[in-house]
């Protein structure tokens, strides 16, 4: 099967213009109803910001052939090994119930100081929960699902600029010193990969006026769905 990337060029830049239009819309209503409300919390608070690349993935796996109703985006708690469940983004679930697919979709809009270890905790974290769970036959009788994980992050003067490292008892590594944070989600994102700890990763830079890029090749979006539906066509026994 050829992927024809070209044709989910459209769904990709709606998914960013989604993003931020729903950002403003409830950093507008939240803030106007409670004066309490400060910050980037009120769009934190909201959800639903980054539906379209949930839409995006879903006409994804559609059109390899996965059917609609093996593809879970709500309601989506999977067992853990160091906690009762976690709730994913997405699910792929073959009717003979086995767990095909993961995802799971971040963003990051400002408070990048104090948000990006945050960020980094949680994406370590889940996988490895994952991951340990598999191993533990909390899945039983498959093979490994895939995991996915994006994240879309503003690229802005705070997010480009050079971050100071702290380093009181011992050098941090090498590749840390002069970066941004920009630069550090693009260090994890290489790294989660490295380490199996996903599948594949997609790091996605966007402005408030909706323009977006990669970050890198190699986590970029196409990658993402390159790879995505290359797991998939090698699953499709599971749905017959």
């Amino acid at each position: 099967m050829k992927v024809e990337i070209e044709k989910y060029k459209p769904l990709i830049k709606s998914a960013v213009e989604l993003f931020w239009n729903t950002r403003n819309n409830q950093t507008n209503k939240q803030s106007k109803s409670n004066v309490l409300d400060t910050g980037n919390r009120s769009a934190v608070t909201g959800g639903k910001q980054l539906d379209g690349f949930l839409n995006l993935i879903c006409k994804v796996a559609i059109d390899v052939g996965i059917p609609d109703e093996c593809i879970f985006v709500k309601g989506n708690h999977i067992p853990g090994y160091f906690r009762p469940t976690k709730d994913w983004d997405l699910l792929i679930i073959s009717p003979n119930k086995k767990l095909i697919s993961v995802v799971e979709l971040k963003s990051q809009v400002g408070s990048f100081g104090n948000n990006f270890n945050n960020r980094a905790e949680e994406s370590l974290g889940s996988a490895i929960d994952l991951w340990t769970a598999y191993r533990e036959k909390a899945y039983p009788n498959q093979s490994a699902p895939w995991v996915g994980y994006l994240m879309l992050v503003e690229k802005s003067e705070k997010s480009t600029k050079p971050v100071r490292v702290s380093e009181p008892h011992f050098n941090v590594l090498p590749e840390f010193i002069g970066g941004s944070y920009l630069d550090r989600y693009k260090i994890l994102c290489q790294k989660l990969m490295l380490e199996r700890h996903y599948s594949q990763c997609c790091l996605m830079w966007s402005k408030q006026d909706s323009t977006f890029g990669n970050v890198s090749e190699e986590s970029s979006i196409d990658s993402f769905i390159y790879s995505f539906v290359g797991h998939l066509i090698g699953q499709l026994k599971e749905f017959k």
